[in-house]
């Protein structure tokens, strides 16, 4: 694969790995998949062979985004006034949506996901994590293979979290029957899933997560045999934690979520949970000792009425943060840099009941970028420099859109937010995204073939 030098850039958001800082009217050369040099005029040097110069007046480069939880499975139920949750309870809204995850076929799956990968996409995203629990028996275990060859057409970095439910409703879960596996068909899976794809090579564009769904939804031998496996096949582990399950924990197992975890080894370095927006400055302590992280979704606040997370706390205490899109059930879209000025915004507007202060604007890039990355456990996508992933993505920024605002590329994604497409997105040195198309695919006939396959299933 040859390379890219992009000339007279506006800005470039480069971080050394002490943290990000705006280098203007720069050039960024890349070789292969990685970046091989930031500067001034580089233009003026000897290329490596077979690299394609390009103008870049204008742009303001930063690197890739790193969705850090998603349910890709879920675009297939968007913009749906039945499904409102302003005008459901909970379990009203598990009840009527649950039997709809339930139809969904090995097809849907490949083309939600699709569907979904294409708009992170759009937006800057370039590497996606998602939580697959939904496995109905009609769709057989095939679904993460179908992902992956998913995330190849696009060319986006995917880690495919291979999620799963083994509690019977008649035991306290919300997950209909044909949707539940025994922890021995999930493990087996999570392990042939494993040794299938999972990479840990640098540039990685596969890697595995063992992802149980829930507490709530499975039993504990689920979770004990998942960290056993997790940890021996050397991947991660991920769960859904603080949202609104710790007094159902407690009332079954005499301890709520984050102690109920910890306790069986479900925590550390190697540990990221979604959401955790019930948690006490107490749980969140102890999960800043243990090294744990947290996907923080913003945007399903909106729809779900709950308590906005406590990031300003999870900051003071060290708490390693990511962002996440969610799924579409409780965010309409996969548009992670909307989630940037969403997560900021609703920290500014609850601030006057925080103990702690509002990080500063630019830390919500850091959370969707470098910090992302870390709860992945990539140390080589999330921030441009010499040797790290060409991830990134360009913004032109000779719009009316930007006038006021080019002072300071670190906040602008924050505070004013972008309500456009990228100009181009590029995942580990191949351009996949330019001009408003994904080069060599046809857009239309993809979202043509995913309307037919939506269009297999009942939905009412």
């Amino acid at each position: 694969m040859a390379g890219y030098l992009f000339k007279n850039c506006a800005a470039i958001i480069v971080d050394d790995g002490t943290g990000q800082t705006v280098h203007r009217d720069a050039d960024i050369l890349t070789d292969g998949p990685a970046i091989k040099a930031i500067g001034q005029n580089l233009s003026a040097a000897p290329q490596p062979e077979g690299t394609t110069v390009r103008d870049a007046t204008g742009w303001f480069v930063y690197p890739g985004l790193v969705n850090t939880h998603h349910h890709f499975f879920q675009t297939f139920v968007r913009n749906r006034a039945d499904l409102d949750w302003t005008k459901l309870s909970v379990i009203e809204w598990l009840d009527r949506i649950y039997p709809i995850f339930s139809r969904l076929t090995e097809d849907c799956f490949y083309h939600s996901s699709l569907t979904a990968m294409a708009e992170l996409i759009k937006h800057g995203c370039t590497t996606a994590f998602d939580h697959q629990y939904c496995y109905p028996r009609h769709a057989g275990k095939r679904i993460v293979d179908r992902q992956f060859e998913a995330a190849e057409k696009l060319g986006i970095r995917f880690h495919a979290g291979r999620g799963g439910n083994s509690l019977p409703k008649s035991e306290g879960s919300t997950i209909p029957d044909e949707m539940l596996e025994t922890t021995d068909e999930f493990i087996n899976d999570c392990a042939r899933v494993i040794d299938a794809y999972h990479d840990d090579a640098p540039f990685s564009m596969r890697q595995v997560v063992v992802s149980p769904c829930q507490p709530v939804n499975a039993y504990r031998e689920t979770f004990v045999e998942s960290v056993r496996l997790a940890r021996d096949k050397h991947v991660f582990l991920h769960t859904h934690v603080g949202e609104g399950e710790s007094p159902v924990i407690e009332a079954r197992h005499g301890m709520r979520t984050v102690d109920y975890l910890e306790e069986m080894g479900f925590a550390g370095p190697d540990t990221f949970y979604a959401h955790c927006w019930e948690l006490t400055h107490a749980e969140l302590a102890k999960m800043a000792a243990s090294g744990t992280g947290v996907s923080h979704c913003p945007e399903p606040v909106y729809l779900v009425g709950a308590e906005v997370t406590d990031i300003p706390a999870m900051a003071a205490l060290g708490v390693r943060v990511g962002l996440g899109c969610d799924g579409a059930a409780s965010n309409d879209n996969s548009n992670l840099m909307h989630c940037i000025h969403s997560g900021y915004m609703l920290q500014c507007l609850v601030a006057s009941t925080r103990q702690h202060p509002v990080p500063p604007p630019a830390d919500f890039l850091r959370y969707a970028t470098v910090e992302g990355a870390s709860l992945l456990g990539r140390k080589d996508i999330g921030r441009l420099a010499p040797g790290m992933a060409a991830d990134l993505f360009a913004i032109d920024t000779r719009r009316m859109d930007y006038v006021g605002t080019r002072h300071d590329p670190l906040s602008l994604l924050a505070k004013v937010g972008i309500g456009m497409a990228t100009d181009m997105t590029m995942v580990n040195g191949r351009i996949v995204w330019e001009d408003g198309e994904f080069p060599g695919l046809d857009e239309a006939r993809m979202m043509a073939e995913a309307e037919a396959a939506l269009s297999t299933i009942t939905l009412a």
